[in-house]
């Protein structure tokens, strides 16, 4: 599946012991290896939701390395649209209760950085609905340096803070939505193909740099007016994908906490696969994902 272009296998593991290869990096890099295996950025494992939890499933998200990412914006809507789409009971159900209460269809999803809400924004005249669009509620922006985590004051934030890094003084704000980001801001004037050849100077460098000792994303954006921005991300473990749900929403917060854009409208983030919608709520409490998630094939795959 993917999600503007940011593309996973996607594997139902609901009803059974989970693996032992989900933990086999060697194996996790085979199926994402674009020319050796299936091809991805990386691996959602579908899994049954903990006792208690209350959500419709849990979601583990392995990079193409192998590491374990805590979230990811793209990749929970690709599996909140399969939930939906192919567990016909739970469709049923949900659809049920969202008629009930007069709202949306919605899905709590368990992920490593917490109960994720997904609203699914459904095709007209498709019954019980195929989804079209979902809208992820992400939680709330994490600034401090121990939440991130990020070397320094527990409780201080990073925000337009300079650094020198590779012969330069570069600018970050350093956010978390679940997993760590490094936003840094280009000039206006700076091309699409400036982003990219930017991340890939300063991503890697960023991404292991001792500041960050569980490693960290980077977001290369340039504001295109005062709710819209180009953005490349270079994804922790990853490199350069074609989008980063959670690289959006950490851009669009350090935008409204500079003074780049404003809080309670909806941005439009524009990455290289295509565009997501994403809103902050002016208290921080809350950061809202929104865009479409896509099936690209199914299959099978013998690991023996």
């Amino acid at each position: 599946m993917e999600g503007i272009g940011n593309d996973f296998v996607v594997v139902d593991l609901r009803k059974s012991t989970p693996p032992a290869w989900l933990d086999d990096a060697g194996i996790i890099s085979y199926l994402c290896d674009r020319h050796l295996g299936i091809g991805a950025d990386g691996v959602l494992a579908v899994l049954d939701a903990r006792s208690g939890s209350g959500a419709a499933a849990r979601m583990r998200v392995l990079n193409a390395d192998g590491s374990e990412a805590e979230m990811c914006g793209n990749g929970i809507r690709c599996v909140a649209k399969y939930l939906y789409e192919n567990d016909h009971q739970l469709a049923q159900e949900t659809l049920g209760r969202a008629v009930s209460a007069g709202e949306a269809p919605a899905l709590l999803l368990e992920t490593r950085a917490g109960i994720r809400r997904c609203t699914l924004h459904l095709q007209a005249g498709t019954v019980p609905g195929r989804v079209a669009e979902v809208e992820v509620a992400m939680g709330r922006p994490r600034l401090t340096r121990a939440e991130l985590p990020m070397d320094g004051t527990a409780n201080e934030h990073c925000i337009d803070q300079p650094i020198p890094l590779d012969g330069v003084e570069v600018r970050i704000s350093a956010i978390s939505m679940g997993n760590p980001h490094a936003v840094l801001f280009a000039p206006a004037a700076a091309s699409f193909a400036a982003l990219h050849t930017l991340a890939n100077r300063f991503g890697p460098r960023l991404e292991n740099h001792p500041l960050f000792p569980q490693r960290t994303n980077v977001a290369l954006a340039r504001p295109l007016g005062p709710s819209a921005f180009e953005v490349v991300v270079w994804e922790r473990g990853c490199g350069i994908t074609q989008a980063c749900g959670t690289g959006a929403c950490a851009t669009a917060v350090a935008a409204c906490l500079v003074g780049l854009a404003a809080e309670e409208r909806w941005l439009s983030i524009t990455l290289p696969g295509g565009s997501l919608q994403v809103m902050v709520k002016a208290d921080l409490s809350e950061v809202y994902l929104r865009g479409p998630a896509r099936y690209v094939f199914r299959g099978g795959l013998s690991l023996g």
